[in-house]
């Protein structure tokens, strides 16, 4: 693996203005995913809120190969999962990308745990399919915690990014 396999460059510039929004999503493991998240997902976002990013690493590659060749690995991924349960209680509003014939859990554990701290959370969900029961677009314990949290699930970036606008202007 390579250093560029491993993680993502992008770091939003810090700003006051912008609340800071942390951006779930399992798009960082695969190399389609990481071009999607760092050119078009992330620029969008940065125009209304300060993205935190999950997978600018919290360590090195170096790190994580040294981790598991002295019998570490485990404890290095707890302690990264650590860290972003502290950039969830660090934001004030929460992103989660939806797509998939079968929702990411990891992402469904992070939409968990931030509508379980009283975050504003939003979802967006572009997949044509559907992923969840009828009458809902994803699994209806997702959805339902994104409704309740006072965010909305889109089904396109600009919507997303305008619900995000909306929000903050209300506030």
């Amino acid at each position: 693996m390579t250093t560029g396999d491993c993680c993502c460059a992008y770091a939003s510039p810090m700003s006051a203005s912008r609340p800071r929004c942390y951006v779930a999503s399992p798009l960082g493991f695969s190399e389609a995913g990481r071009h999607y998240y760092r050119g078009v997902l992330l620029p969008a976002l940065e125009t209304v809120v300060e993205p935190v990013d999950p997978w600018v690493p919290t360590m090195s590659c170096e790190e994580i190969a040294d981790a598991g060749g002295t019998g570490r690995l485990r404890e290095a991924m707890l302690d990264i999962g650590r860290r972003n349960a502290q950039a969830i209680r660090s934001s004030e509003l929460f992103v989660a990308l939806l797509d998939g014939q079968e929702l990411d859990s990891g992402t469904a554990a992070e939409l968990g745990y931030a509508a379980a701290l009283g975050k504003r959370c939003f979802g967006l969900r572009s997949d044509l399919r559907q992923a969840g029961e009828e009458g809902v677009t994803v699994n209806l314990q997702l959805e339902a915690f994104i409704v309740d949290s006072g965010g909305v699930l889109t089904r396109t970036l600009d919507e997303l990014v305008a619900a995000l606008r909306l929000t903050i202007a209300a506030e």
